[in-house]
């Protein structure tokens, strides 16, 4: 749609000196989810890759798994009082059969942090929903040293923050280092759905042999994203929170935390980390 950024004229202040010019930032829109002609969901985020948005949401909800699951989607047309189409509602069309999970003003989804559950409930919840256990996924084994490049790749990759210096990426790499795929947004779990949404629309789902990075912290809802995609190996240049770091210990994901230059944290799964000569983690 051409509408990742925007114009706007910003009067600026350097050593003393005021000058006005115009500055490129990153667009916001909200983007209304519809499963079935019924609402769904809505978000905050960068135009651009709607469609994959959708799907990656409703993987990380468990309604899809495979691309022969979901007929289409589509933009609304008239989602104004004028019949304007503003882009900005989609409408997820479900394959027959598909079982389309129970929809209420107060929806029942266990994945966002605003969803009332917390704790065991929550940990349990994406555990017996995944498609696709990491625990029985085939063994991935990912050197320190390779981890340690992959933030450098993804900043590398980076077009749109280039401009704006405003977004999230997510990054989804091989497990020999490769930069697979790319998806920048403002909210970061919004990359992380673009990514995985796309995956299943190519039928590569699951993602059992990949590495996700992001490029801010690592939450809940992003650890629950790369178990529901059947991703063993998330990365994070920032943190965790304590509850992502139980759902990986619970589901078996590895998550790597502090992934800055050589040092990092290996938080959950350090069996895939291959420390070849220099031992083991400490208890």
């Amino acid at each position: 749609m051409g509408r990742a950024t925007g114009r706007r004229r910003v009067l600026r202040i350097r050593d003393g000196a005021v000058s006005s010019r115009p500055d490129t930032l990153v667009a916001e829109e909200p983007l209304e989810i519809r499963l079935n002609g019924r609402p769904l969901a809505i978000t905050m985020r960068t135009p651009g890759d709607d469609f994959a948005l959708a799907a990656g949401f409703l993987v990380s909800e468990g309604v899809l798994g495979r691309a022969e699951e979901l007929t289409n989607i589509l933009y609304c047309a008239g989602a104004t009082e004028d019949g304007a189409n503003t882009y900005n509602v989609v409408d997820v069309r479900l394959a027959p059969g598909v079982v389309v999970p129970d929809i209420s003003l107060e929806r029942n989804v266990y994945t966002t942090s605003s969803c009332g559950l917390c704790g065991k409930a929550s940990l349990d919840a994406v555990r017996t929903s995944t498609r696709w256990p990491i625990a029985g996924t085939p063994p991935v084994r990912v050197d320190p040293e390779l981890l340690a490049a992959l933030p450098d790749r993804l900043r590398g990759a980076q077009r749109v923050f280039d401009r704006t210096g405003g977004l999230h990426a997510a990054g989804l790499f091989s497990s020999g280092g490769e930069l697979l795929d790319l998806r920048e947004d403002v909210g970061r779990h919004n990359a992380v759905d673009k990514l995985i949404g796309r995956a299943l629309q190519s039928g590569e789902l699951p993602l059992s042999r990949r590495i996700l990075l992001v490029s801010g912290r690592a939450s809940f809802e992003l650890a629950q994203k790369a178990v529901m995609a059947g991703i063993p190996v998330l990365a994070a240049v920032s943190a965790p929170s304590s509850l992502a770091v139980d759902l990986a210990t619970e589901t078996g994901l590895t998550l790597v935390g502090f992934l800055r230059g050589s040092s990092m944290n290996v938080y959950a799964g350090e069996q895939r980390i291959a420390l070849g000569a220099r031992g083991g983690l400490p208890a």
